[in-house]
């Protein structure tokens, strides 16, 4: 990575998944109310506020997950960016030594730049709809429970 477009790339998106840190505080935070209303009143819950708030709950696994995933990419842009991350090449090496990607199949066929930015982005897009349902499941939960 000696190309300063490449840097300047990695240290946007290394911002811009900061920026979607706040995303994931309302996903984790809409899970936490979620899993509280049901560890707290179940039993005075309507099914379908229950089913509601329960789905809030399951999504937020898989919200934790995506939002570990954008962290780790994060940590990892910013390290090209700023270069403690020498190249593409040897973040491969690593990656691969730690068991979390395949070794390529040739030494020098690091994935390039682009793939990595696309994969991140479909991955904060995908990280954007699961929070997306979340939400309209506690509103619907919320629309739902018997007030009286």
């Amino acid at each position: 990575m000696t190309d300063d477009t490449e840097r300047t790339t990695c240290a946007a998106l290394a911002g811009l998944l900061r920026a979607t840190a706040l995303l994931a505080l309302w996903g984790f935070a809409l899970t936490c109310i979620s899993a509280l209303v049901l560890a707290l009143t179940m039993r005075s819950l309507s099914t379908t506020a229950t089913m509601g708030f329960g789905a809030v709950v399951i999504l937020g696994a898989l919200e934790r997950y995506f939002a570990f995933r954008l962290r780790f990419d994060e940590a990892l842009f910013d390290g090209l960016a700023r270069n403690t991350v020498a190249s593409l090449d040897a973040l491969d090496k690593a990656l691969s030594a730690l068991g979390l990607r395949e070794p390529p199949p040739s030494p020098h066929a690091a994935r390039p730049l682009d793939d990595r930015v696309r994969g991140t982005r479909q991955l904060m897009q995908r990280h954007a709809i699961v929070i997306a349902c979340q939400s309209a499941m506690f509103l619907l939960a919320l629309m739902t429970q018997d007030l009286s």
